[in-house]
């Protein structure tokens, strides 16, 4: 961008900023970080390491914006369980990419008063993968605020696997077989979730111009308003999440109702 193209693009923000109803913020944003790959083809990148780098970049100012703005509880989606079926070629360099975000994180979880935790299926991942994660949510246990990353993640596992922990949990307490099933409810499940602390999400944005959720946070998006961003992720900007609050912000929610 030129000087002069900067300068209309910082006013434009502050004017779609000074907009919003504040008010109306979502407390919980889940956000799949979507076209990497498409981003690396589309600039002519040498490899996808640099849109994968360039992607964890802009995952952490997205932390920033939302710490700005006061979102209490931010989700990202990093990785699926069906990504895992990509070829080493595309998954080995995203795993470099992910141990070089983790080994920063802490230092801006700590920044931003914020605690950070790992969901999914983590016993699928590297093990060098799997103990930067491990590594970096202990070191940021703390925090009024949450960050959740989701890696080796799908929504149709986490019900599966809250089902399982609710049922063994039924079991070991010496609930009969005859009165599982009396037991086993909406609100039983939602508490043995991954992340069964947080609330469910208001807002999910998908970048990449896909509109689909391909299992994110499945059960608990059932009243979530949805945001489907055409740009890439690596080049998802500020006045991006800033239209997408803004449209948030306009809605009328139903729960259902």
């Amino acid at each position: 961008m030129t000087s002069a193209s900067n300068i209309l693009y910082k006013l434009y923000e502050d004017r779609l900023l000074a907009s919003l109803d504040k008010s109306r913020f979502p407390h919980h944003i889940g956000i799949i970080l979507d076209g990497h790959r498409r981003y690396a083809r589309s600039e002519g990148l040498p490899s996808y390491t640099d849109s994968y780098r360039a992607g964890m970049g802009r995952f952490q100012e997205f932390i920033g914006w939302a710490e700005e703005l006061g979102i209490p509880a931010i989700t990202g989606w990093v990785l699926s369980r069906e990504n895992l079926d990509r070829p080493a070629e595309e998954l080995d360099p995203y795993f470099n990419v992910l141990i070089e975000l983790f080994e920063r994180l802490p230092e801006q979880c700590s920044r931003h008063d914020m605690a950070l935790r790992f969901v999914g299926s983590l016993d699928l991942l590297p093990d060098a993968v799997v103990a930067a994660a491990k590594a970096a949510a202990e070191r940021s246990r703390e925090g009024s605020r949450r960050l959740t990353i989701a890696m080796g993640y799908g929504g149709r596992q986490e019900i599966v696997d809250a089902v399982r922990d609710l049922v063994a949990g039924l079991v070991r307490e010496g609930v009969a077989a005859g009165d599982l099933v009396a037991r086993i409810d909406a609100e039983a499940i939602g508490r043995h979730l991954y992340s069964a602390d947080l609330p469910d999400p208001d807002l999910l944005i998908r970048t990449s111009g896909e509109s689909r959720l391909s299992g994110f946070l499945l059960w608990q998006s059932a009243y979530a308003e949805f945001a489907f961003v055409d740009v890439f992720w690596p080049a998802f900007r500020r006045v991006d999440f800033l239209r997408a609050l803004r449209d948030y912000t306009r809605r009328e929610r139903r729960f259902g109702k």
